[in-house]
């Protein structure tokens, strides 16, 4: 049986010489998980401490606001500021619990790139005291945990830091507990959704527990740190394999000429079958993302994954060419690009199919694009110089003579078949058929 960590009271006496943390918890990554689950700990009465590398977040929370449009998040840190309750900082703190909530990008060839997460393990490292909990919340390849376990180990010889299989007691917790969350609901869902936890050791699980069960109303339910990193990958990849489907599907029904909104409409009739809805692509830093990790871990065995992935990324193409060929048979035309963002009714741009294909676009027929994208105030910088236009809905409706649904967002949906009379029409969300 691995043994625990050790509690101040497993100290003895040296326990009365270790000075108090400075906060309960200090949350690494000031981002669309690491802000809200910073505030929502604070207004669960917890010392909360955010840190971020950008001074412009910390001085915006410090401030009493936000960064990113999310449903309640202003209201919670404004409140949690109010209180002081959180606090903001470019500086790591001493606490009793890390939640490292930091961002796991693509590398090149599609490795994943954990540099964020081992930055904030090193900075971390200097700061930690005996009996200090250490949660990887960010998305991460399978062993990343174990990887942070090391960082920590190297940086700090006099702890001893729990290894997975060891049996000697350490003075820390490490655990990794993936979100789980949808845009839009993040607040919402931090609190209503089950979390797994993935302790190096059983104790650290424990440990780390005690902490999500304060505001989580789900179950928080314990394992092995390589099963929780795992699981993660898996619920993202189901997903993907699953739009992969119903986008293959959208581009085999152009190949044969049917309707493939009839046919998936249809076909969920049948009493085991559910095919989702096809789109322009698969975006977010979560779907569109996680699945890489997967394939990363075991190449050869991943297959079907990789597939679904290639599949979902070539949809991107297959709707820009599409547009292309609108875009020649109204030569003179200008096309409304109908949103940016990577799903409905939210202002992330991150791994956006929509956004790519207007660049591509714009890179070669910049003045007639028109941008209608309700959750921006300017051009991505991707598109600025390009002659592509941030324009309103109305005023697109005005000069369009081509209008392509890109992302379905709520601000479009009163859309009515005479708005968009005498128009070339695209509707890569099936949201007119709504």
């Amino acid at each position: 049986m691995n043994a625990p960590f050790k509690t101040a009271a497993a100290l003895g006496s040296d326990a009365g010489k270790q000075p108090a943390p400075d906060h309960q918890v200090a949350v690494i990554g000031l981002g669309y998980i690491g802000l809200p689950t910073a505030a929502l700990l604070a207004s669960y009465g917890w010392s909360v401490c955010g840190v971020d590398v950008s001074q412009k977040v910390v001085d915006t929370v410090n401030a009493g606001g936000v960064h990113i449009e999310e449903r309640d998040l202003d209201a919670l840190v404004r409140d949690a500021i109010t209180a002081k309750t959180l606090v903001a900082t470019t500086e790591v703190p001493t606490a009793s619990f890390y939640m490292i909530a930091v961002p796991t990008p693509l590398g090149e060839g599609n490795a994943p790139d954990i540099s964020y997460v081992e930055a904030a393990a090193r900075a971390i490292a200097p700061k930690i005291l005996p009996g200090a909990c250490v949660i990887v919340e960010s998305t991460s390849p399978v062993g990343t945990t174990e990887r942070v376990a090391a960082i920590i180990a190297e940086a700090r010889p006099d702890l001893t830091v729990p290894r997975g299989g060891g049996t000697e007691e350490a003075d820390i917790a490490l655990a990794y507990c993936p979100e789980r969350v949808l845009p839009g609901r993040i607040v919402n869902e931090l609190v209503h959704n089950d979390r797994v936890i993935g302790g190096v050791t059983p104790a650290c699980a424990e440990r780390a527990a005690a902490l999500y069960t304060s505001f989580v109303k789900g179950d928080c339910l314990t394992t092995t740190a390589r099963v929780a990193e795992t699981v993660k990958l898996v619920e993202n990849s189901f997903r993907d394999v699953n739009i992969a489907f119903a986008n293959e599907l959208s581009m085999i029904a152009d190949t044969i000429g049917v309707d493939v909104w009839e046919v998936i409409r249809l076909a969920n009739r049948h009493p085991r079958v559910n095919i989702l809805q096809p789109g322009p692509g698969v975006g977010g830093h979560c779907i569109a993302v996680d699945p890489w990790f997967l394939v990363a871990g075991a190449p050869e065995s991943a297959r079907l994954v990789r597939t679904a992935r290639e599949v979902n990324d070539h949809k991107a193409v297959h709707t820009e060419n599409k547009i292309r060929a609108l875009l020649e048979a109204a030569p003179q035309g200008e096309v409304a690009l109908l949103g940016l963002a990577f799903k409905p009714d939210i202002d992330d741009f991150r791994e956006s199919p929509a956004l790519e294909i207007a660049e591509a676009l714009a890179e070669t027929h910049g003045e007639r694009i028109l941008v209608v994208e309700p959750f921006a105030e300017d051009l991505p910088t991707c598109l600025a110089g390009t002659g592509a236009r941030l324009v309103t809905l109305d005023a697109a409706l005005r000069t369009a003579e081509i209008v392509v649904v890109l992302v379905d967002h709520t601000a479009f949906k009163h859309l009515a078949p005479e708005d968009l009379a005498g128009r070339l029409v695209f509707d890569t969300r099936g949201m007119l058929r709504r």
